[in-house]
């Protein structure tokens, strides 16, 4: 029991752009059953941004801060990288986008459309990263080519849908 339990800790940790995000999902979740007005469209979507920002970009990038600011030779371990003072220019970056998208998980259109759009960015060119590596480096290490890979392409696409779905919803009321 004990095993499993640490392989399902180790699994959630490691891919935690997964872990933050799913755990935004079953916010927004709650927070709409909970909601006391009619559930529609805008409800959900308003739900679904909010703890999206919160969890996938808030949290997930204050996580990416501390494992890359004080434990950078394990990151670089996963990623299949050398270890080099790059893990603590990345984790300033993370712990940027975590404050924005912290402030902005409540607030306006504009704030929450900064603190998808840096993120969003920022991870889509480092899936490309992760293919050039995959394809000159073959490195194939669960950082570079796992999980963390597709959640580099998903969680952006995700976060400008509901900016799009946002948006739409702000128009047609």
């Amino acid at each position: 029991m004990a095993d499993i339990l640490r392989v399902m800790l180790t699994f959630i940790l490691s891919n935690y752009s997964l872990s933050f995000f799913i755990l935004g999902l079953i916010f927004s979740l709650a927070a709409i059953i909970r909601s006391r007005r009619l559930i529609d469209c805008s409800l959900i979507v308003e739900k679904l941004i909010s703890w999206y920002i919160f969890f996938s970009i808030g949290l997930g990038n204050y996580y990416n801060f501390v494992i890359h600011a004080f434990f950078g030779e394990m990151a670089a371990k996963f990623i299949g990288w050398a270890d080099s003072p790059f893990q603590f220019e990345v984790g300033a970056a993370s712990l940027g986008f975590a404050v924005v998208g912290l402030l902005a998980a409540f607030g306006s259109f504009d704030l929450r459309l900064a603190a998808i759009l840096g993120p969003g960015i920022f991870l889509l060119g480092a899936a490309a990263g992760h293919v050039y590596q995959m394809v000159t480096a073959h490195n194939f290490a669960p950082g570079n080519a796992g999980v963390i890979f597709w959640t580099d392409i998903f969680i952006p696409l995700f976060g400008f849908l509901l900016l799009y779905l946002h948006r739409q919803n702000s128009k047609s009321r």
